[in-house]
């Protein structure tokens, strides 16, 4: 009979590391930072994971921003792939893309078919993918709770303002081609009242996001408040959420079937932890 040693045996237990795909529109620092805190999150075995690759639409010399996000990419050995959508658009005779996003999903997946991820992750990905996330397990990070606004992330900060929202959060959700609404797999909650948002809630009175735009626009300090204490949390609920899967507190083969994971208290720790 063949006996195992204490390590073989410890490492037959040590569950398999979540292989993820990442894919990004590279176009700015929230995209950045989602990447570097999951990266952040892996080297120092926060996160058991690793990063098979990353699929960027933008390709390098056409942004100063992208390039660095891809240097940032390749420093830690991870295969850029890279397919301009600007590019394909153009060559496809400048086509809406309600008419293209099929095509370029084809290109894509076939840059990325030497791969099979367990996850795929749309961290800053600024294109519908309504192949890709049938052929993929796609996630995708929302600012919003549950229920709440859909549409990009000023979308959501501006239909908070007018239904005077008290709370707000960030949810991820599987992507499907119902954009926002795919099944929910985990989200966090926080006020947007109190000391650090009242005043700025009573100086905007009854004007509503119209008005508030042609006077303020983004400048507006309820937006930036508001904004502000999403990004604070962003990154420790991408983490706490790839954590979970992991360690399958959360099934993302059963998503809609049971109710998403709360991960307040998680990111919280997260966000006002010592640095």
């Amino acid at each position: 009979m063949t006996h195992r040693s204490q390590n073989e045996r410890d490492v037959a237990l040590k569950p398999a590391k979540l292989k993820l795909g990442w894919f990004s529109s590279g176009r700015g620092k929230g995209s950045l930072g989602l990447l570097q805190a999951a990266l952040k999150a892996i080297d120092t075995g926060q996160l058991s994971a690793c990063i098979d690759f990353v699929f960027c639409n933008r390709e390098r010399g056409q942004n100063d921003v992208t390039d660095h996000f891809l240097d940032v990419v390749e420093s830690h050995h991870i295969p850029a792939l890279t397919l301009s959508s600007q590019r394909f658009r153009r060559e496809h005779g400048g086509r809406p893309w309600s008419e293209l996003r099929e095509c370029f999903d084809r290109a894509a997946m076939q840059l990325i078919s030497m791969f099979s991820p367990d996850v795929t992750v749309a961290a800053g990905y600024m294109l519908i993918s309504p192949l890709i996330c049938k052929r993929h397990r796609m996630i995708n990070l929302h600012p919003a709770l549950p229920g709440g606004p859909t549409g990009i992330w000023q979308e959501v900060i501006w239909e908070q303002i007018d239904r005077r929202s008290k709370e707000s959060g960030v949810m991820i959700n599987m992507v499907t081609e119902d954009v926002d609404g795919g099944p929910v797999l985990s989200y966090c909650q926080y006020p947007v009242t109190g000391v650090d948002f009242d005043s700025h809630w009573l100086e905007i009175g009854q004007l509503d996001s119209e008005q508030l735009k042609r006077i303020n626009g983004q400048s507006l300090m309820l937006f930036q408040a508001i904004r502000e204490a999403g990004l604070k949390r962003e990154k420790p609920f991408l983490v706490a959420t790839l954590q979970a899967i992991s360690e399958k507190r959360i099934d993302i083969t059963s998503a809609g079937a049971t109710s998403p994971l709360d991960l307040t208290i998680e990111v919280e720790s997260g966000v006002f932890e010592p640095t």
